[in-house]
């Protein structure tokens, strides 16, 4: 008898793809405009960086052989091509905001190799703050101070190695912010089938049970649990 039970969401951790054939790298041009980061509407505490306001301009550096699709931008701004941008609205996908078009007043060759033909025009987007929210129990982190808020959960994390959500906390979005690891991007199954049918470029999709970042090298810890997948 076939279970009624709908299958758990899979999630990815969304990153640009370092030393990939596509490496596109951002830096600002100055004057860089930043407003204040949203605060908690529970605690009142900021959620995540300083907004990046207009005008909105930058520079790109090219270690692959063109430029991506996905560029990381000015603090929780990303950069997406044009094409990525249409696909993205005509397909009704969810949690991207803004979309403020980017002046890319140069582009830099790092590395040997020609300078593209054609430059895609580029939008500034964040990723929305989701409701999905981290699951402490069954996630492998170290944070580098207790949770407080139960909203916003905001709290330090000195290495990652492996996490999953709580159940029930998702809300639907494609490309969300989570609670407990706002500094990640993560996103959805049909997002990371969107990516792969179109072909976007400077993309790496991480699965979350899998992703480990942990600059100190501090290792997993021994008292949490292997996330479920």
């Amino acid at each position: 008898m076939a279970s009624d039970t709908p299958p758990i969401p899979r999630f990815f951790v969304l990153k640009d793809d370092m030393f990939g054939r596509h490496d596109t790298k951002f830096r600002d041009v100055k004057p860089v405009n930043l407003g204040e980061p949203p605060p908690c509407p529970q605690c009142g505490e900021p959620m995540g960086m300083l907004t990046w306001l207009p005008p909105y301009r930058g520079e790109l550096e090219l270690y692959g052989e063109g430029l991506g699709d996905y560029v990381e931008g000015h603090g929780y701004d990303v950069l997406i091509s044009e094409r990525m941008a249409e696909a993205f609205r005509d397909e009704e996908l969810t949690g991207l905001l803004g979309f403020h078009p980017v002046e890319v007043v140069r582009v830099r060759r790092k590395r040997k190799g020609a300078k593209p033909d054609a430059m895609p025009r580029y939008f500034a987007v964040t990723a929305c703050f989701g409701r999905g929210a981290v699951d402490e129990v069954h996630s492998r982190l170290r944070r580098t101070e207790p949770i407080t808020c139960p909203e916003c959960r905001s709290a330090g994390v000195n290495s990652v190695h492996g996490f999953t959500l709580d159940p029930g906390t998702w809300q639907g979005e494609d490309v969300f912010r989570p609670r407990g690891l706002r500094g990640s991007i993560l996103v959805s199954e049909r997002f990371a089938q969107f990516i792969q049918r179109h072909g976007f470029t400077n993309i790496k999709l991480i699965p979350t049970e899998e992703y480990v970042m942990d600059p100190l090298r501090l290792g997993p810890p021994a008292d949490n649990a292997v996330p479920s997948t």
